[in-house]
């Protein structure tokens, strides 16, 4: 009995590295790491081998191995996206639209910080607006839009992946990965 709940314990837990390493080497390709997404690769396929292989030869006797698979791919999903989340890769394009008034100030806040900041004059409903761009990291984005908020309220702020850029000028404190 106790060797079944070791099993279906270890067979969840591996399920669960497999899978996030699988969601974070899918991204990985997405944001252009393909060198180490090759690498992580081999290891999500190791550990798929033995498991699965573990998995359906026992299937028949005990059907419990298949839905504590299941469930550790459904875990793995989850703990992969979050774990994606905290390593922030890749760069993001944050564009604010701000008051005429205040975008200049913002923008000049924000270049205080050490970020690189164009300034747009772009036409809102209501009233003109400044239209402020960023390059960051996207580990910095949060600080950013923070500043952004915190200076103007009523900003709009939309925050795009970016698989590429070149030129530009992104903060080097915000440059943790790639």
């Amino acid at each position: 009995m106790w060797i079944l709940i070791l099993e279906l314990a270890i067979i969840f837990f591996c399920r669960i590295i497999e899978v996030s390493i699988g969601t974070v080497r899918i991204i990985m390709v997405n944001k252009g790491y393909r060198t180490q997404a090759a690498f992580l690769a081999f290891f999500e396929v190791l550990i798929w081998v033995f498991v699965a292989s573990r998995v359906i030869s026992g299937l028949a006797e005990q059907p419990l191995k298949g839905i504590v698979y299941s469930i550790g791919f459904a875990c793995g999903v989850f703990v992969g996206s979050l774990l994606e989340n905290r390593l922030a890769m890749g760069k993001v394009l944050i564009q604010a639209i701000t008051d005429i008034n205040t975008g200049n100030d913002v923008a000049a806040k924000l270049r205080d910080y050490g970020f690189g900041v164009t300034v747009l004059v772009g036409e809102g409903k209501d009233a003109p607006k400044n239209v402020l761009m960023i390059y960051a990291n996207r580990k910095g984005k949060d600080i950013i839009q923070n500043k952004i908020y915190e200076l103007d309220p009523h900003a709009v702020i939309v925050i795009q992946d970016l698989t590429s850029i070149r030129g530009g000028h992104i903060n080097v404190l915000r440059n943790f990965v790639k």
